[in-house]
């Protein structure tokens, strides 16, 4: 499940909630969570409801102005059952602590490379990570859409390729793009800024 910035920040805070979507079927559960770029956010609840009960209270609590908002953001067809979700903050994102952590002793450094390497030969277009990274760390707060068009593949092909480095704790999201977290730069540093593939 994702959501957008304001709304993940508006959990965090405790100002929205709720979420709306409509699925075919439903797709979280309670007691779920998962990562946002506010942290983590717990499912505590999952409803099927009519969307005509969908109140200006619940619309508020979801991070919308109105009802019809709600109603408007709603994707899928017109017939799939509509879910009311109930968010509450779970707390910081784990990978932030690895994130900061920019002392790396030197079976980090070969263990972040182990790790890139794994997922170069689980990908279908070669070695791409330190590739990646460099032009993260040459580029930072640059749209998605311009560094992938940069390296020549689909937006959301990108996107998924950073959201494997953020996993390894390499990786920042900006609000608009991304930048190398200080352990990324710390091993890119090591590596001699990574001359080999």
């Amino acid at each position: 499940m994702m959501l957008t910035r304001a709304v993940a920040e508006g959990v965090a805070r405790g100002d929205v909630t709720l979420a709306f979507r409509r699925w075919a079927t439903g797709r979280v559960s309670p007691g779920g969570t998962f990562l946002s770029v506010a942290g983590v956010i717990v499912i505590d609840a999952v409803e099927r409801i009519d969307p005509a009960t969908i109140t200006p209270g619940d619309a508020h609590a979801a991070g919308a102005r109105r009802v019809e908002d709600v109603l408007a953001s709603l994707r899928g067809a017109p017939d799939d059952p509509v879910f009311r979700i109930s968010l509450s903050h779970g707390g910081p994102d784990p990978r932030d602590a690895i994130a900061a952590d920019a002392a790396l002793t030197a079976d980090d450094i070969a263990r972040i490379g182990e790790a890139l390497d794994r997922l170069d030969a689980r990908g279908t277009r070669g070695a791409w990570t330190r590739g990646t990274l460099r032009l993260i760390e040459g580029n930072p707060g640059t749209r998605a859409a311009d560094l992938a068009k940069s390296l020549g593949v689909e937006k959301e092909t990108l996107k998924r390729d950073i959201r494997k480095l953020r996993a390894l704790g390499l990786t920042l999201s900006l609000d608009t793009g991304y930048t190398l977290s200080p352990r990324g730069a710390a091993w890119l540093r090591a590596r001699g800024r990574c001359s080999g593939p």
